[in-house]
């Protein structure tokens, strides 16, 4: 797997993108350049130049601190948010596939009415029920996200649990619990990896979207939706106060997007054998 992994190249473009972010959130306080939230109203709307790279905003901010910040905040909500779906979703996921009957027909069902809501108009009612803020963000990104983590997993069971591994497994008396720890749960974990890595790029999206609509992050907090949102008024004098966020956000779901699709590729069995076969031809 990780040979396929190092031939392809978007997904180590990918990878290192990613690193590249997670370093920088990590280390923001002490690599900002400015602090995020300092006024300055002698600086309003500059362009990018020496002292501010990527310019300031209205209230004479540096764009390149708060976008430091942002990343940090955004990070957190998807990697916070596809950890909760993925807990609750696998965890129903493998109850509903492993022992069907009346418990696969109630889970799935619930599971096909969250996903018959489209994902961010399901995140804004949520957040609109529970009010702005980052916590009700991040609950809301989850609960949309787990119909996904639910469905793949209840897809590897049924699969898994027909293989005569688990069978022996069932046969020597070995309890369920064990059984789906000890034996689906291994066998179908690259699936779970590769969709977490995808619904993080859709986490972030999601909360640049719903921070633009004002129902994230309070102001003043430095997040990348919400200075996008407020870049939109001075777009024709000072267009780098939205076109900078907006490419963080650009850069950072593309980079999980070509990650997650290099991981599928590594993962699947399908690129296995060809991987295989060309290094017997050659």
């Amino acid at each position: 797997m990780g040979a396929r992994l190092k031939h392809n190249r978007r997904a180590m473009l990918g990878l290192w993108m990613v690193i590249c972010f997670a370093a920088v959130a990590l280390l923001a306080p002490w690599i900002a350049p400015y602090d995020p939230l300092k006024h300055n109203m002698q600086i309003m709307l500059e362009p990018p130049a020496w002292s501010h790279p990527l310019g300031t905003d209205e209230f004479g901010r540096d764009i390149l601190s708060r976008l430091m910040y942002g990343m940090r905040l955004s990070l957190i909500i998807g990697l916070v948010s596809v950890t909760i779906a993925a807990t609750v979703g696998i965890a129903l996921g493998l109850i509903s596939g492993y022992f069907g009957g009346w418990v696969d027909r109630i889970i799935m069902r619930v599971v096909d009415v969250l996903l018959a809501f489209p994902n961010f108009l399901l995140a804004i009612v949520v957040v609109s029920a529970l009010g702005p803020g980052i916590v009700n963000m991040t609950v809301s990104i989850g609960l949309f996200s787990m119909p996904a983590f639910a469905r793949v997993a209840r897809g590897a069971v049924l699969g898994i649990k027909q293989q005569d591994y688990v069978q022996a497994a069932v046969a020597m008396g070995s309890g369920h619990f064990r059984i789906i720890w000890s034996h689906v749960l291994p066998n179908s974990a690259a699936q779970y990896i590769v969709l977490a890595t995808l619904r993080i790029a859709t986490a972030i999206l999601t909360t640049s979207g719903l921070s633009f609509l004002g129902l994230g992050a309070p102001p003043p907090t430095p997040e990348w939706g919400a200075m996008l949102s407020t870049g939109r008024e001075f777009m024709r004098i000072a267009p780098h106060v939205s076109l900078m966020p907006g490419i963080a956000i650009l850069l950072t779901v593309l980079a999980f997007n070509m990650l997650g699709d290099g991981l599928r590729d590594a993962f699947d069995p399908k690129m296995k054998l060809q991987h295989h076969a060309g290094r017997r031809s050659s």
